[in-house]
């Protein structure tokens, strides 16, 4: 944009976003995933943020959450400083979920719940959940009901995908219905189940949608790589925020930059690999707390490693043996041996986690005869456990 013939910043999102009695400023959210969003990285990135926007939990399953399943248990657990808590509930049985959602009311486990009809992975979809739910408009309804009526004023928002292909596009009609039933947003992600994260996300549905229902604010998830990806979004759509999850993977400072953007600011972090290598042993310390075990948190962090290296002159061998470390000595020790003066690579903001496309969805027996009728989808087809 030019004012008197200088550039000046388009500031997208002067007006804040509401999820229920919470203002979200910047508009910027964190997606779940699944182990990913556990309460160390949500860590991390909310202190690159300075504490603004949304940091969800990875998903957690209804079953388990009411059968108080260990590990649910534990990966319900938030910071002191986490406010609002935020927790993604996986379910496909209304009962179920409306019982998982009655217990975080009553027990004060989170202070806003997101439902998860986004998952694309097999394990979900072929017992219906996830991004295959939507199709069944009497069951998103019904499960929808189950939650917002046992919510006890608690905002209810959803994350959903185009639909299961290209043949079997819901979100239009998941939007309607979620209006109808009392959700406070809605998180579109521009793909369908089929895709995956392969091609690219279709923004163009996150701008149809936000006319569709315009009662309710619509988050616009997908293909954000940078800051400046994350204004094109809201520019080019009109969404009222943004969800942001792979671009973020070995890059939490990268809300850091989501903030200077939002806040019409460029002061973007590019950092040398010495800062890196410091967040990367902070990253498995806070895994090691966590957890209550060290040892078990560096290898729950050999994951994270390929993304905070990537585009770093980072040998093969080093690589191999940062990614078989065991201990936060040995991470040091290992991380002390790189060029750590190297600049931020360019081409290091770009696209980085998985992007496969073109699957085949997985789907329980005749899922597709009808979008309407949902016989046989009940408690025993509830995942029992969290995490994805």
């Amino acid at each position: 944009m030019r004012d008197n013939g200088r550039m000046t910043t388009l500031a997208p999102a002067a007006q804040p976003l509401r999820i229920g009695p919470h203002t979200v400023q910047p508009p910027v959210v964190l997606a779940p995933m699944a182990g990913i969003t556990n309460a160390p990285f949500r860590t991390l990135c909310r202190e690159f943020s300075g504490g603004k926007g949304l940091f969800v939990s990875e998903m957690i399953t209804t079953r388990a959450l009411v059968e108080r399943n260990e590990k649910t248990m534990q990966l319900i657990h938030f910071d002191e400083t986490e406010t609002p808590r935020s927790i993604q509930l996986y379910g496909v049985d209304p009962v179920t979920v409306g019982k998982a959602v009655r217990m975080i009311v009553d027990e004060g486990l989170a202070d806003h719940i997101d439902l998860n009809f986004g998952c694309p992975v097999p394990k979900v979809t072929r017992k219906g959940g996830g991004s295959a739910l939507p199709y069944k408009r009497n069951l998103l309804r019904a499960i929808l009901r189950e939650a917002v009526g046992n919510s006890g004023g608690l905002p209810v928002t959803m994350k959903m995908r185009k639909g299961i292909d290209d043949d079997h596009i819901t979100y239009l009609d998941a939007g309607r219905i979620a209006v109808d039933e009392g959700v406070t947003a809605i998180a579109l992600h521009g793909r369908t189940a089929a895709q995956h994260y392969g091609g690219t996300a279709d923004w163009e549905a996150i701008a149809r949608l936000k006319e569709h229902v315009p009662e309710i604010p619509v988050l616009g998830n997908g293909d954000i790589w940078s800051a400046g990806d994350a204004l094109r979004m809201v520019r080019e759509t009109g969404c009222d925020g943004v969800v942001v999850g792979r671009g973020c993977l070995g890059r939490p400072w990268l809300f850091a930059d989501l903030v200077a953007a939002f806040e019409g600011r460029s002061d973007f972090r590019r950092p040398a690999l010495r800062e890196v290598a410091d967040v990367m042993v902070r990253h498995a310390a806070l895994l090691g707390e966590w957890i209550g075990d060290e040892s078990r948190g560096v290898v729950d962090f050999r994951k994270h490693v390929a993304w905070y290296l990537k585009g770093f002159a980072v040998g093969s061998a080093m690589r191999g043996r940062l990614a078989v470390t065991s201990s936060l000595d040995e991470l040091r020790a290992q991380l002390s041996e790189l060029e750590l003066d190297q600049p931020w690579p360019q081409g290091a903001d770009g696209p980085r986690g998985r992007n496969s496309g073109n699957n085949r969805v997985v789907l329980p027996d005749g899922w597709l005869r009808d979008p309407y009728d949902c016989a046989g989808v009940g408690e025993d087809a509830e995942l029992d456990t969290s995490g994805g």
